[in-house]
């Protein structure tokens, strides 16, 4: 079995037994305080029944009106500031669920809005990551070069530690912000930052809804979206070191089964990979007109442009330097 699918097997496992540990961790943990939690609610919702001689439609009716209620004490969820807030949660997958259309047009114009918004937000996203990676990349060549290390280039466990840092001095200074501003503990403030950026949006703590804050406190607005969009595009660098290391690890495998299939991965030239392969006599003659290949072929990888077919010519040099590149 090739180890491209010995990888993926693996990590089907993996996860699956990554969720069945979560689950009896979360089972332990929560359980027993959700029963208790329970037992006191139904007290509570019996005691009021019988108190006030209330009727279950009447109860029922309570709830309804106390549960649509609740967004509303953060002032008027659909006008421009708390739209843009929404639209924002949208477009960066985050859905708390705070707040949600009802008419029939906004649920369509919805779906269709993020369509087309999600994969922009993600493009965004993963821009603003590559060049902030850039970014970092030269401050720690700088660094080197000032400390005089011996290697200056900037490794992938450099640029991951220095975006795992940016992260954290995000999350904590938010956590700190909204602890002050939405009178939460400083660990509640830290997981709502962490639920945020990591896309999650639980939507049990959600900031800009009390005291009319979209409409009373501008600046605390622009704040959020600021913290939300700016963090979004630091875990996106993060993420996408990880994305790039992961293709980096699959290249590495695909290139050590062709290598098992008699084929050899050459180094890449102008940023493609090139492989050669043994063939018969009988197959493609040379494609060098030097004749310096023998009955060597080249053939283009899988993200190779066209290269020249048998009926056209590689240049001696070029030539040479492959033959070069195979001997290594």
């Amino acid at each position: 079995m090739k180890r491209q699918n010995v990888r993926t097997l693996s990590l089907v496992v993996c996860t699956f037994t990554y969720l069945l540990i979560g689950a009896a961790v979360f089972d332990a943990l929560e359980s027993d305080t959700e029963s208790k939690r329970w037992e006191v609610l139904s007290d509570m919702k019996n005691g009021l029944v019988r108190k006030y001689n209330i009727t279950p439609e009447d109860y029922h009716m309570i709830e309804i009106v106390i549960i649509e209620n609740k967004p509303h004490k953060a002032g008027p969820q659909w006008k421009f500031a708390g739209a843009f807030y929404f639209a924002t949660v949208v477009l960066a997958m985050i859905g708390y669920g705070h707040s949600t259309p009802v008419t029939v047009g906004g649920k369509a114009f919805c779906m269709a809005y993020a369509m087309v918004g999600i994969p922009l937000g993600l493009v965004m996203f993963q821009s603003i990551g590559e060049r902030l990676n850039k970014f970092a990349s030269v401050v720690i060549r700088r660094a080197k070069c000032y400390l005089r290390c011996n290697t200056t280039e900037a490794t992938e466990m450099n640029l991951m530690f220095a975006t795992g840092m940016l992260s954290s001095i995000i999350i904590t200074t938010g956590a700190a912000v909204f602890s002050r501003y939405e009178g939460w503990n400083y660990f509640d403030s830290f997981y709502y930052c962490f639920v945020t950026l990591t896309t999650i949006g639980f939507g049990d703590y959600v900031a800009l809804q009390n005291d009319q804050a979209l409409t009373s406190k501008p600046g605390y607005v622009a704040l959020s979206l600021v913290f939300i969009l700016f963090g979004l595009a630091v875990v996106a660098a993060s993420i996408n070191l990880l994305v790039l290391r992961f293709m980096t690890m699959q290249a590495e495998e695909s290139a050590r089964d062709e290598d098992k299939d008699g084929s050899k991965t050459l180094l890449p030239i102008d940023g493609h990979i090139i492989t050669t392969r043994q063939r018969s006599h009988e197959d493609q003659a040379s494609v060098c007109s030097c004749n310096c290949l023998g009955n060597k072929t080249w053939e283009s990888g899988a993200l190779l442009p066209p290269v020249p077919s048998h009926h056209e010519f590689l240049d001696h040099s070029l030539c040479t330097e492959l033959i070069e590149r195979a001997s290594i």
